[in-house]
């Protein structure tokens, strides 16, 4: 069986397979993966998420990030410095960050390469609907943590698989992009195993804060 990409222990098995591809659980921190040789080349994956740069998903990003952002402003006081991972905002919501008094910058493998921003500590790191594309996951929190200030907040949104009898009808599954599935089992594997405590994670969204 193949290793699992978050923890890296080798007790997992199948869970599902159909034309496509195989996938997995890891019976230590409870991730679902696809097959590494089913992973779409870079190019495909860029063709992939170049389709669902529309209105809809910004809609969604920015009401992602702003209340978690007025939130913020609640437990800490002055400007902060946020890192948008994985997606792109747009000018409009940025604006509206910045006459807040606050700035985010933005990183995206695709379409905002810029890794200068990785080189910087984060007050908070906002992960909307990319964790699920992570081919290894082990590689991407490794670098959020070390992202982040101490006290800062990570917040994802990832859809939670409750169901492992159901992987099977999950729809979401199905966008070849989407190689990890994550159960509120494995953020707490997570925290349990890093300087992180995990605050919220129920339906899509999962909230943690760096500890020390």
């Amino acid at each position: 069986m193949p290793r699992c990409p978050l923890c890296h222990n080798s007790q997992t098995q199948l869970l599902h397979q159909d034309k496509k591809r195989s996938f997995y659980v890891c019976k230590t921190c409870e991730l679902t993966f696809a097959d590494a040789n089913s992973h779409l080349p870079p190019a495909a994956e860029k063709q992939r998420y170049g389709r669902s740069r529309i209105a809809l998903k910004q809609k969604q990003l920015s009401q992602f990030i702003l209340p978690l952002l007025a939130q913020l402003e609640q437990q800490q006081a002055g400007s902060l410095l946020g890192l948008n991972f994985g997606r792109i905002l747009n000018d409009e919501s940025l604006a509206t960050i910045e006459n807040a008094g606050h700035k985010l910058n933005q990183y995206d493998p695709f379409f905002a390469p810029n890794h200068d921003v990785l080189k910087q500590e984060y007050d908070f790191i906002c992960c909307y609907r990319v964790f699920e594309h992570f081919q290894y996951p082990i590689k991407e929190w490794a670098l959020l943590s070390r992202l982040l200030h101490s006290g800062g907040w990570l917040a994802i949104s990832t859809p939670l698989l409750t169901e492992l009898d159901g992987f099977a009808k999950w729809h979401y599954k199905n966008n070849l992009t989407h190689v990890s599935f994550y159960q509120r089992q494995t953020f707490e594997y997570l925290a349990n195993n890093s300087d992180f405590e995990l605050l919220f994670a129920v339906k899509d969204l999962v909230l943690m804060q760096k500890t020390s």
